[in-house]
């Protein structure tokens, strides 16, 4: 007669404690980053205030990160990721609206431009010329700037297939490089910025702006 032995778990297994240490230290240094920065611009971050205030070693976060600017690179994707998952929401909320669709995500840029402590920081410090963490989010390696027209140029050869793919990658390269314009150098017109924007890039698609 077999013997019924219990059936073993589904799911992924465990990470082993070192791995599983390796990532809570991880997330702990770049939660403490984020706060720093947030605070007082990165300029002011330090690896010796992280490595205090995260309860790790200074030697712990050299070896995950490389340097100072390794944490600002990483910082900055893992903002990155944050604030285009809530991009691509707002986009496929309105699919069957083209240039509604795109004023909504500039709207959503600009709101997370005001309300995000992370985000205002780094804008705040960049307009006064100080903060070094601003490159992260235009010109390095994976930049904001790069996964935002990627995405967006992803989402509009969905929703606008019968588009020309240059046409497709123009308009979203416009409405990214606007939106960051604006989110830079606020002026009276910044409150039209959706409408403005959407408008540009539905010129470039080739399609109406939408009422």
């Amino acid at each position: 007669m077999r013997e019924n032995r219990p059936s073993l778990p589904s799911g992924p297994r465990p990470d082993p404690p070192r791995v599983a240490w390796r990532k809570q230290m991880r997330e702990r240094v770049l939660q403490e980053a984020r706060a720093l920065a947030a605070e007082g611009g990165w300029d002011r971050v330090r690896v010796g205030d992280l490595a205090l205030r995260a309860d790790v070693s200074r030697p712990s976060i050299y070896k995950e990160f490389g340097d100072r600017a390794g944490i600002g690179q990483a910082l900055v994707l893992r903002e990155t990721e944050e604030f285009l998952r809530g991009l691509a929401a707002v986009l496929d909320e309105r699919r069957d609206d083209l240039a509604a669709a795109l004023r909504a995500g500039v709207a959503h840029a600009l709101v997370e431009a005001g309300t995000n402590p992370f985000i205002g920081a780094v804008l705040t410090a960049a307009r006064g010329g100080t903060d070094a963490l601003l490159p992260f989010l235009t010109s390095r390696p994976e930049p904001v700037f790069t996964s935002a027209s990627e995405l967006l140029a992803q989402w509009l050869g969905e929703v606008a297939p019968t588009v020309a793919a240059d046409r497709r990658v123009e308009a979203a390269d416009l409405a990214v490089r606007l939106t960051i314009s604006h989110m830079l150098l606020r002026s009276p017109l910044t409150a039209d910025a959706p409408e403005r924007v959407s408008r540009a890039a539905c010129a470039v698609l080739g399609l109406p702006p939408g009422p």
